[in-house]
């Protein structure tokens, strides 16, 4: 059974920082681009960062220089580091591996970033 696990989210206020961390199912995990996207109120989801199998990596215009994604593969995890956190960074953040054919998704972890 395939299965992605985010942990990480919480509180933090503006300018503050978090690290998000996904766990994947080894079966999925080496052959696949991980990736953070992510959902606020009202809003579609959106992307935030991807990363290859070979460490190629791929950010929101939103985000970049404030986040960066990376991942263990011995330990079959995706991190993604939030720093200088903006009140518009509030959303759940969902883990995702893109398998071709098949993408899976976690349940996602809330972050909110207050004023």
């Amino acid at each position: 059974q395939v299965q992605l696990v985010e942990s990480g989210g919480g509180l933090v206020q503006a300018g503050g920082s978090l690290r998000l961390s996904c766990a994947a199912s080894p079966s999925i995990f080496s052959l696949s681009t991980m990736g953070w996207y992510r959902q606020a109120p009202g809003k579609q989801r959106e992307l935030v960062a991807t990363i290859t199998s070979s460490g190629s990596t791929n950010y929101a215009d939103s985000v970049k220089g404030r986040f960066t994604i990376s991942r263990d593969n011995a330990k079959n995890t995706v991190s993604l580091q939030m720093n200088s956190l903006k009140p518009e960074d509030t959303a759940v953040y969902y883990c995702s591996a893109n398998a071709p054919p098949l993408t899976y998704w976690g349940k996602g972890t809330l972050v909110t970033v207050s004023s």
